[in-house]
């Protein structure tokens, strides 16, 4: 969908979904009796956005599989979950970037449940090495980040090399279509409409690339494939080797996890096209305070989960192929 047909979605929904934010930090006690139990799957979930999408899904009602890739911090998560009364919380160990780890959350989903409602897409990787006391130090404000203009602030604190920008890019592109791939089967035996969201970002929109042949690529949804992707990963990693981004047109700020998410978003355009039948969209989750972006956002975490959350519960009919500005249907 383009812009314009995703906001028409979502206005035409009757009723207006019925998980919106507000509501989901009611108590399960609250929502309807008897209603279909959704089965859902949050990666990069034992701390952050990750973590409470994970509580506002389980306070909605679902059973949701907490994943993290560090097995004693996401055991840790779900039993701080468990103690404040959502027992409908399981973990399960998972490396987005790890094949066998994959299989194995496919493997104890199929065992298990059968079937998968909802898959959110949330781990992630900044792409850069970074001078975190360095960074406290310059105090930048956070209007700043937001217009974009610290990325001449920041160039002595933060590095981008070739290992950490391929460990952002096999997180945040392969990592979420080697996952959303695997757990495909599940997902097409869901009952109740499966919904797939992958978190973004606001360094992803394509007003933000220089490059006017990547932007025109990655905006061509009609002809968008999942191999003119990798040929622009692979051009990017390219010209990081040969000291060539500027020169070619890539952002200067976080250049690797800007084209990981601006990439993200296209994938998501692609799966929409080819699964008509499920709801598939991204959510740029606003500047929230967490570790990725080294505690500098002003959001609560409550506050960046509530576009995955309203996402992973619409109702039939509702968008998809879209990307979000939180809640508010966004231009890629």
């Amino acid at each position: 969908m383009g812009y314009v047909g995703c906001l028409q979605a979502l206005t035409s929904l009757n009723p207006r979904p019925r998980f919106l934010p507000k509501h989901i930090r009611t108590t399960t006690a609250s929502m309807e009796l008897n209603a279909p139990i959704r089965y859902a799957v949050v990666t990069g979930a034992n701390k952050g956005i990750g973590l409470e999408t994970v509580r506002q899904l389980a306070k909605a009602g679902a059973t949701v599989v907490l994943t993290a890739r560090n097995e004693k911090r996401g055991t840790e998560a779900t039993r701080l979950l468990h103690e404040s009364g959502l027992s409908n919380v399981v973990f399960h160990q998972l490396d987005v970037r790890d094949a066998k780890s994959i299989q194995s959350l496919a493997d104890f989903i199929t065992a298990h449940f059968e079937r998968l409602d909802i898959l959110v897409n949330n781990a992630g990787a900044s792409g850069v090495e970074v001078d975190v006391d360095g960074l406290r130090a310059k105090n930048i404000e956070p209007a700043t980040w937001l217009a974009g203009k610290a990325v001449n602030l920041v160039q002595d604190v933060m590095k981008t090399t070739y290992e950490t920008a391929k460990e952002c890019l096999d997180t945040n592109y392969y990592g979420v279509k080697n996952v959303t791939e695997a757990l495909l089967p599940l997902l097409r035996c869901s009952t109740l409409g499966a919904r797939v969201v992958n978190v973004s970002s606001l360094r992803s929109e394509l007003r933000r690339i220089p490059n006017e042949q990547i932007r025109k690529e990655l905006g061509d949804v009609e002809n968008l494939t999942e191999d003119k992707i990798d040929r622009i990963l692979q051009k990017f990693l390219h010209d990081l080797q040969h000291d060539a981004l500027e020169a070619n047109g890539w952002q200067k700020m976080l250049p690797a996890y800007s084209i990981s998410k601006a990439t993200l978003n296209a994938y998501t355009r692609v799966l929409a096209k080819k699964y008509p039948d499920m709801c598939i969209n991204c959510v740029h989750p606003g500047y929230v305070d967490t570790d990725i972006n080294w505690h500098t956002g002003t959001m609560t975490v409550e506050e960046g989960a509530e576009g995955s959350v309203m996402l992973a519960l619409l109702p039939e009919g509702g968008p998809t192929g879209c990307y979000f500005d939180r809640t508010q249907v966004a231009e890629f």
